[in-house]
C-alpha cells in the first residue's frame, strides 16, 4: 500500500494547497535546541580564542586573532540565517555541486597546494587560506544522505542494493582522496559515512560487508606505510634522532612519506608510562596539553590566567580545548562536551520525528560531522587518541573550519523548520507536493504513526 494514500489534499476540508502553504509560512519554526547550543559554544569560542591566541598576537594589535575569528562566525552566522529559509530540497538538489566543488578543490590540493605540517593541505588566496579537507568532510555526509534519499525502497523503508553500493564507493573515494593528507581525516569521514548507513536503512548484512571492506581496505594502506625499511640508509636527520633519543634505527626508518609520522604518534600513543615522559620536540603538545588541564583542575584557574597558552603548540586550534579546561575547569570542559552530545540527541529527537525519511538522514548526517569531529578533538586532547590535528567546531581557529560548521548547522535548521513532523498533517500534506516521488518515503525511524 502506497504511504501517502492517506495523506494527500482533502478537498472536503475546503482548503486549496495555497492556503495549506500560507498556514505553513506563518509559522515560526526555527529549532530554539540547535540555537542554544550554538550560542553557547560561540561565548565559549570567543574568550578562549582569545587567551589561547597568545601566541599570534603582535604588538600592534592584540585583538587581532579575536576579530578575524568573530569575522569567520560573523559570516557563519549569516550562512545560517539564509539555509534556514530555504527548503530542504533545494539543499537536497544543491548537493552533487557541493559535492564536485570540495572533490576539485582536494585535487587542486594535491597538486598545487600548500603544506602544511609536511602535506599539501591548503589553497592559499592571498587574503586567506582555505583547508578543502573541513568542506569534504561535510560533503561526504550530505553526499551519502543524497545516496541514500533516493535509494529507499517503499516495503520498509530499506536501502536497495545499489544504494548500499554507492555508498560504500562513495565513502571509499572520500577516505581515498583525505588519507594522502593524513589518516584522521579519513578515519572520521569512514565512521560518519558508516554511522548514517546504518541510521539510514542499511540492512545489517550489508553494513557487515561495507565496513569489514574498508577496514580492510584501511588495514592494509596503513600497514604498508608504515612497514620498515631496513635497507634503506638513515638521512643526516634520522642519524640525529637516533643518536638523541637512542632509538631502534629500524623503528626510525619506519614509514614511507605520511606513514613515518603515523608510526611515529602511534608507538608514543601505545608508548608505557607516557604522561612521565621527558617532553621533547616530538611529545610537547600532548605533555603541555596534560600539563595545561591538570593545572586547571575542577574549577579552573580563571579567563586569561592560562599559564600554558604561551608554551602549548597549536593552543589556539589542536589543543584549545586544553586551554578551556585549564582557565574554565573540568566541570566547564564536561558541559561543552555535553552541548556537543546535546546536538547529537536533538538530531536523533528530530529523526524520530520527521515523517519522510530524507530530511532525518540529512539533519543525523550534519549532526555527525560536528559531534564526532568535536569527540575526536576532545579524544587527542585528553591522550585518549594518538595525536592528530583535528579543530574543535566552531572554537579553534581557523575559518574553513567555522564556515564548514556553520553551513551544517544551517542544514540543520532547514530541515527543522521545513520538514514535516508525524503529528502535523497539514505540513504532511505540502511536503508530499513539493518532494519528487523518488524522494517520499515514510521514515521508518518514527516514533509514533499519525
Amino acid at each position: 500500500m502506497n504511504d501517502t494514500a492517506t495523506i494527500l489534499p482533502d478537498p472536503a476540508q475546503g482548503r486549496s494547497p495555497a492556503e495549506d502553504v500560507r498556514k505553513l509560512t506563518s509559522k515560526i519554526r526555527t529549532d530554539k535546541h540547535i540555537w542554544g547550543i550554538y550560542i553557547f559554544i560561540v561565548l565559549i569560542s570567543v574568550v578562549e580564542l582569545f587567551s589561547a591566541s597568545i601566541q599570534e598576537v603582535n604588538h600592534e594589535d592584540i585583538y587581532g586573532p579575536v576579530k578575524r575569528h568573530v569575522m569567520f562566525l560573523g559570516g557563519g552566522l549569516v550562512l545560517m540565517l539564509a539555509l534556514q529559509f530555504f527548503h530542504y530540497r533545494r539543499i537536497y538538489a544543491a548537493i552533487p555541486f557541493y559535492v564536485a566543488l570540495s572533490f576539485l578543490a582536494m585535487l587542486y590540493v594535491q597538486f598545487a597546494g600548500t603544506k602544511i605540517n609536511g602535506a599539501e593541505r591548503a589553497i592559499d588566496l592571498g587574503f586567506a587560506t582555505v583547508l578543502p579537507a573541513e568542506f569534504l568532510k561535510l560533503a561526504a555526509a550530505l553526499g551519502v544522505a543524497w545516496i541514500l534519499g533516493r535509494s529507499k525502497l517503499r516495503n520498509g523503508g530499506r536501502v536497495s542494493w545499489q544504494g548500499f553500493v554507492w555508498c560504500t564507493v562513495f565513502i571509499g573515494a572520500c577516505c581515498g582522496i583525505l588519507i594522502l593528507q593524513g589518516l584522521s581525516n579519513a578515519l572520521l569521514v569512514g565512521i560518519i559515512g558508516l554511522s548514517m548507513m546504518l541510521v539510514g536503512g542499511v540492512e545489517w548484512k550489508h553494513f557487515g560487508i561495507g565496513a569489514g571492506l574498508m577496514c580492510l581496505i584501511g588495514i592494509c594502506f596503513i600497514g604498508y606505510m608504515t612497514r620498515e625499511q631496513p635497507d634503506e640508509p638513515l638521512t643526516a636527520q634520522e642519524m640525529r634522532v637516533y643518536e638523541l633519543n637512542k632509538q631502534n634505527p629500524d623503528s626510525v626508518r619506519a614509514g614511507i612519506a605520511r606513514g613515518k609520522t603515523w608510526k611515529a604518534r602511534i608507538d608514543r600513543f601505545f608508548a608505557k608510562n607516557k604522561h612521565l615522559a621527558k617532553i621533547t620536540d616530538d611529545n610537547k603538545q600532548e605533555q603541555m596539553s596534560f600539563i595545561a588541564q591538570a593545572h586547571g583542575g575542577l574549577f579552573g584557574v580563571g579567563v586569561g590566567n592560562s599559564r600554558e597558552n604561551a608554551r602549548l603548540p597549536l593552543a589556539f586550534s589542536d589543543y584549545i580545548f586544553a586551554i578551556i579546561v585549564e582557565e574554565l575547569g573540568l566541570f566547564v570542559g564536561l558541559l561543552l562536551l555535553l552541548s556537543y552530545l546535546w546536538l547529537l540527541g536533538r538530531a536523533a529527537h528530530l529523526t524520530m520525528n520527521f515523517r519522510q525519511t530524507l530530511p532525518g538522514i540529512m539533519v543525523i548526517g550534519c549532526a555527525f560531522v560536528i559531534v564526532f569531529q568535536a569527540l575526536y578533538h576532545m579524544a587527542i586532547v585528553t591522550g585518549a587518541a594518538p595525536v592528530s590535528g583535528q579543530p574543535l567546531p566552531l572554537i579553534s581557529k581557523g575559518g574553513t573550519c567555522v564556515l564548514s560548521t556553520s553551513l551544517a548547522l544551517g542544514v540543520m535548521l532547514s530541515v527543522s523548520r521545513h520538514a514535516a513532523r508525524y503529528n502535523d498533517s497539514v505540513a504532511v500534506r505540502q511536503e508530499l507536493s513539493v518532494l519528487p516521488e523518488k524522494l517520499q518515503s515514510t521514515n521508518p525511524l518514527l516514533r509514533k504513526e499519525s
